[in-house]
């Protein structure tokens, strides 16, 4: 399970910056940035990516899935199985899916002597006010709403 403390920083950020790792049918491995995460509890997590991406195929494929999470103090992995509960979030100008992670172990991967400052830093370049009403689009989506 996700730690409380964990669940409650990442609603409150909304937009929160993890990595997710996925795996095709043939064992290749696949690394992408994803900042369009919400956990529903301690043990779901629903992410959005664009529909024809290769992450979204491969959770469509194998539903294998990990996402690392930086926060302070933690560097976490959360192994799982992915599921697709919407093909599509209406109002969004491209397809993006949304993905429900059902989280089966979370390991630990900090090394002994480290420790996470913060969350990861990003900003958003282009277009911020179409920026802001694509991720309350989205964000809205994940959480069900």
């Amino acid at each position: 399970m996700l730690p409380k403390e964990l669940v409650d920083l990442m609603r409150d950020l909304g937009v929160f910056p993890v990595v997710v790792g996925t795996v095709d049918k043939e064992g290749n491995m696949h690394l992408t940035f994803v900042t369009w995460i919400y956990p529903i509890d301690e043990r779901i997590l629903r992410i959005g990516v664009s529909s024809n991406s290769k992450t979204a195929e491969n959770m469509r494929s194998t539903g294998k899935v990990a996402v690392q999470i930086f926060a302070p103090g933690k560097s976490l992995t959360c192994y799982g199985s992915a599921r697709e509960i919407a093909k599509k979030i209406d109002g969004i100008p491209f397809e993006v899916s949304v993905f429900e992670v059902s989280v089966e172990k979370v390991e630990n991967s900090l090394f002994p002597g480290a420790t996470i400052t913060g969350t990861i830093p990003f900003a958003h370049t282009g277009n911020l006010g179409r920026m802001v009403e694509l991720d309350t689009k989205v964000l809205k989506a994940l959480k069900g709403g």
